[in-house]
């Protein structure tokens, strides 16, 4: 276990520096810290300018985490997810996101109807295809070949 969490600690660390690195070379002198949660390692982004990082609905955010989740592969970071964020801007996305998929969820259920959200990032399917997998007879399905997906809300038959 030692052992496990040393390498742990060590991949953390290379991920700070590598998320600063970036930082820096576009110009910005921002904090970066981590924070473990049940379901990622959040990168909190946080000084003067990270707003920057928000423009265009937090494209940039987007970017980076996918860089970071790419740069640092599965077989070394296992099952944790990376989830960056700056301003605490994806916290508030992401129940907004949360509560869309609970109510088109419920909509799928009285009605019977398939609901359709998207497209979305692979980070966005993730939370709702987890949201959606907590509530009792519901079922959820990416669509689509591209790195934007749709995801189908049905009530399980």
């Amino acid at each position: 276990m030692k052992d496990e969490q040393s390498m742990t600690d060590t991949l953390d660390a290379r991920v700070t520096d590598f998320i600063t690195d970036v930082l820096g070379a576009m110009g910005l002198a921002l904090d970066v810290s981590l924070e473990e949660t049940p379901d990622a390692v959040r990168v909190n982004i946080t000084g003067e300018g990270a707003d920057t990082l928000l423009r265009r609905q937090g494209e940039t955010l987007d970017a980076l985490q996918v860089i970071v989740n790419t740069a640092f592969r599965r077989e070394e970071r296992g099952d944790r997810h990376y989830l960056v964020d700056a301003l605490a801007f994806r916290k508030g996305k992401d129940e907004e996101l949360k509560a869309m998929a609970k109510s088109l969820a419920e909509a799928a259920r009285t009605s019977g109807v398939p609901q359709e959200m998207g497209p979305l990032n692979p980070y966005a399917r993730r939370l709702v295809h987890l949201t959606v997998a907590e509530l009792p007879g519901m079922n959820t399905e990416s669509i689509g070949d591209a790195f934007l997906k749709i995801v189908v809300i049905s009530a399980q038959p």
